[in-house]
């Protein structure tokens, strides 16, 4: 067989450096844009609310309570979900909310959240982390829906027409004041995490 092989090498010719580099690239290309699309749908699959109420722990307690918000139901029929306020639009700082997220998936793992008293025991923990992590982006995922340079405070309700106006003047972020609005706050909650 290694002789008929030689003898056809040697009818067709070695092929020159320049169409095997040529080949190699292609082949290279090819692969990196497979590899690219498979990773980006992946990435993508997993910003799906199906994704996200896929486990109990999210469907059984933090899915049941966003079903009775404004951002679930309102009078525009707009719905914000899960990745909307919990992972970033960019790819770069979406690529590391979902490495951070990892450590969710090791308490759904581990057990640590998996029943309804385990969650609520940690839930301080969880929301404090994750309103940590939206007061250092200046709470970037609400501002795709809602900018200060977009709202009229003066067609706003007097209470929150004025609590915008302080926030502006004081350079505070949304989570700053709306910890709350999608989620229960946690029972443990003490009193200066509640401003």
């Amino acid at each position: 067989m290694s002789g008929k092989l030689s003898q056809l090498w040697a009818t067709l010719g070695r092929p020159s450096v320049k169409y095997s580099l040529l080949g190699l690239l292609s082949a290279g290309f090819v692969a990196g844009v497979l590899f690219w699309g498979g990773f980006n749908t992946g990435m993508e699959a997993t910003n799906t609310l199906e994704f996200c109420i896929g486990c109990h722990e999210m469907k059984d307690n933090v899915y049941q309570e966003y079903k009775t918000t404004i951002h679930y139901s309102n009078r525009t029929g707009v719905r914000a979900y899960c990745s909307d306020c919990h992972v970033p639009k960019d790819w770069t700082h979406k690529l590391v909310r979902k490495i951070k997220a990892s450590a969710e998936v090791y308490g759904k793992i581990m057990g640590s959240i998996d029943t309804k008293e385990k969650f609520e025991e940690n839930r301080l923990r969880l929301a404090t982390n994750e309103w940590a992590r939206m007061k250092a982006s200046d709470s970037r995922e609400c501002r795709n829906c809602h900018s200060f340079d977009a709202m009229d405070i003066e067609k706003q309700k007097a209470r929150a027409s004025k609590m915008h106006k302080i926030g502006l003047e004081d350079k505070q972020t949304c989570i700053d004041c709306h910890k709350g609005v999608a989620h229960h706050k946690p029972k443990n909650m003490p009193e200066e995490a509640d401003e």
